[in-house]
């Protein structure tokens, strides 16, 4: 940078307390030369011939990364020993030639999905407790015992219980607004898993404590939220090799857990009458 500043002669970065910041020039500058840039890259990136680079840098969710593509990843690394996966954990929206990502996965609305955009799993609401819970109010039908027990609420976005009742039609009980109150879809499974309420858990990241007996489901019911998990790429001319092997693993992956890329998680039977009726509003799920 101090190169390119002393070949402009501008001062593009204002330098302090080991932080960098744009000046008013460098802004201006910065702005002007983006699209040349991307430009650049994507010109590159569509060099017929290109080989592998050994490394590929995905951008994820941090629920998906933590609880679905890292408990699988040696399978992908085991089958493709010759490329190094690095995973960057991220909501924000990316510019995938310009800051270096090969591939992201996020979670969105299909309205949101662009035409090269790959679907891997719908999100689910899943009411969950602890089995010593359940074992306690044993008498009780599903909807019974969600108005009888604490509920555990997730304060990091707003699908949260209120959300469940409305797409459900089961009435809201008198202490909806009590309970525990996390900021984590984990902190909200540990709590369930110790016998603090029901939590509303988000399948597929659920499956992996109910599958495990940590917890289980209080309704036999996947609840649909109306949100995606998708394989966000550049088109495919501009894909390159290593993103074209991973996602076609994850397709793999996908397929041999009964899930299939292009198709909803099947429907549970329900044993307690709540039945879903429509998707939440886009753009509710937050930090997931």
């Amino acid at each position: 940078m101090q190169h390119l500043e002393d070949w402009l002669g501008v001062e593009l970065f204002r330098r302090g307390g080991g932080k960098l910041a744009l000046t008013e020039p460098g802004a201006a500058y910065g702005s002007a030369i983006g699209e040349a840039m991307k430009m650049i890259a994507e010109a590159t990136a569509r060099l017929p011939g290109r080989r592998s680079r050994g490394r590929l840098t995905i951008s994820s969710a941090p629920g998906f990364a933590a609880r679905w593509l890292l408990p699988r990843l040696s399978r992908f690394t085991g089958r493709f020993p010759e490329i190094s996966v690095d995973i960057q954990t991220s909501l924000d929206r990316v510019d995938l030639p310009m800051e270096g990502i090969d591939a992201a996965i996020r979670l969105a609305p299909a309205a949101q999905a662009m035409e090269h955009w790959t679907h891997l799993l719908s999100e689910s609401f899943v009411p969950v407790c602890s089995r010593a819970l359940l074992t306690k109010h044993s008498g009780l039908s599903g909807r019974d015992l969600i108005a009888k027990a604490e509920l555990i609420h997730l304060t990091s976005t707003s699908a949260d219980w209120a959300e469940w009742f409305r797409i459900t039609g089961v009435k809201e009980p008198d202490t909806l607004r009590g309970g525990l109150r996390v900021d984590t879809v984990q902190m909200a499974l540990e709590a369930a898993s110790r016998g603090l309420g029901v939590a509303l858990g988000r399948a597929p990241l659920v499956d992996v404590e109910i599958e495990s007996g940590r917890l289980v489901r209080v309704c036999d019911e996947d609840v649909p939220s109306g949100l995606s998990y998708w394989l966000v790429t550049m088109d495919p001319d501009l894909q390159s090799q290593d993103v074209k092997v991973f996602r076609q693993w994850l397709l793999d992956e996908l397929t041999a857990a009964g899930h299939g890329g292009k198709k909803d998680r099947k429907p549970r039977k329900s044993v307690s009458g709540v039945k879903a009726s429509g998707p939440i509003a886009a753009g509710r799920a937050r930090r997931r």
